[in-house]
């Protein structure tokens, strides 16, 4: 999977490359790749998305923004009598479906005339290499129903999920190395091009290595969560604990109940957050605790034993994902298919803003989007250029909050007194100044 993510990266900067100084809408170039990647990896399909115009990304972003009305909505609107042939947004939301109903049948269809069936043991190693998609793997397993809906919704769910959410990622997180000090942006992109060097591709290990740059699209998935709402429903009766509302006994739930996960929320509560509002890829390098909510763990940089930190190191005061038995599946998936885009991108260019930051505005439609695309100008970044003087500003937040430069507390008054000494095995170091 990792080559196919640089493939589709490397064809999306040959086409910024042909921008280079111009005005790109950056989300929807975001948008098209991911689409891109998701059609071969799921379907074995090329979009083509980045290279033409592609109808899909659109149509799935309409089709968003209606769940999301829906979803919210007391009223069922959109089974009114010929809702679908009179209401505006239900004729467009019928004929977006009716496309992606009609391209998922002809992929299925595709795939149903050169089956092969076969256990998933004789699956698993046999020579895929012409066909690895997941469409593939599903057709020719055996005793699978490929009449059911349940395949058909699983299909459209990734077609849709599988490369909206990834996109806004993406989008949001380089808005936010942006607008931000450029001290930020340079020690993630310094850190890539850094692991990289003369690599045009990174591998899984180096993906591993570049963890200023994960904590970065991480921070932009807690201040952007996609979704920014999750509904479950309660099963059986249960009682949650009372966290930081003011019901010390706890809070009981009905069996049946309908829960609104707010992610938008959990992700910014002062309660949980260390400036909840601010852009800060450090803070996963460091621990964080409010005794003010009872039983509540806190977040602990020692539990990341992955790509990211997950709810496990967070006691689900993030859920970038999900948590629990309806966690999303293709949580590694898009990490590394963010991180691989990503990595790529910033290793071959710089970008500014067309305009303000504060032309981009915000909506939602199941996912948070711009309101008016993310508009920017790519800069080429040539490969014998130095890199950019940071300052030391990643490690400087970590001293500013009086913790060593890995973000963890001292543990002895000898480490306190050597912090901003030079490192003696790199002579040219002259020691992390003190200041903001």
């Amino acid at each position: 999977m990792v080559t196919l993510f640089n493939e589709r990266a490397e064809i999306l900067c040959d086409d910024l490359e042909k921008k280079e100084h111009k005005v790109v809408d950056m989300e929807e170039r975001f948008c098209s790749v991911t689409l891109d990647i998701i059609g071969k990896a799921v379907f074995n399909y090329d979009f083509g998305s980045v290279t033409k115009e592609s109808p899909i990304v659109k149509a799935v972003y309409r089709v968003l923004r209606e769940a999301e009305h829906r979803s919210s909505s007391f009223i069922p609107y959109w089974n009114l009598p010929y809702a679908d042939q009179w209401m505006g947004g239900q004729v467009e939301f019928r004929r977006d479906m009716t496309m992606l109903d009609d391209i998922l049948a002809e992929l299925i269809n595709k795939a149903v005339t050169t089956r092969s069936e076969a256990t998933v043991e004789e699956l698993e190693e046999r020579d895929s290499s012409d066909d690895p998609s997941l469409l593939r793997f599903l057709v020719d397993m055996r005793g699978e129903d490929l009449s059911s809906m349940v395949l058909r919704d699983d299909l459209m769910t990734m077609l849709i999920a599988g490369h909206e959410t990834t996109a806004a990622m993406l989008t949001w997180t380089l808005f936010e190395l942006a607008k931000a000090e450029p001290g930020m942006f340079h020690e993630i992109q310094n850190e890539v091009r850094t692991v990289l060097k003369d690599k045009d591709r990174p591998d899984y290990d180096d993906i591993v290595k570049m963890k200023k740059m994960r904590y970065a699209l991480i921070e932009g998935l807690r201040l952007y969560p996609e979704p920014p709402v999750l509904i479950r429903r309660a099963r059986t009766e249960d009682e949650l604990p009372q966290g930081s509302s003011v019901m010390k006994d706890g809070i009981k739930v009905l069996r049946g109940t309908d829960i609104f996960v707010s992610t938008w929320n959990l992700h910014r509560s002062p309660d949980l957050w260390e400036n909840p509002y601010e852009f800060d890829p450090t803070r996963w390098e460091r621990p964080y605790k409010n005794p003010k909510i009872p039983g509540w763990a806190g977040y602990d940089p020692d539990k990341v034993t992955g790509l990211y930190p997950n709810e496990s190191a967070s006691d689900f005061a993030f859920l970038p994902f999900g948590g629990g038995a309806r966690k999303c599946v293709g949580d590694q998936f898009a990490v590394i298919e963010a991180s691989v885009t990503f990595s790529v991108l910033i290793k071959n260019f710089d970008f500014e803003f067309e305009g303000s930051p504060d032309d981009v505005g915000m909506q939602t439609g199941a996912t948070i989007h711009t309101m008016n695309g993310l508009k920017m100008r790519p800069r080429k970044v040539q490969p014998d250029e130095p890199l950019a003087e940071t300052g030391g500003w990643w490690e400087r937040q970590h001293l500013k909050r009086g913790l060593s430069a890995s973000g963890r507390p001292y543990h002895s008054k000898q480490e306190v007194e050597n912090q901003n000494r030079p490192n003696k095995q790199t002579p040219d170091d002259p020691g992390i100044p003190m200041s903001n």
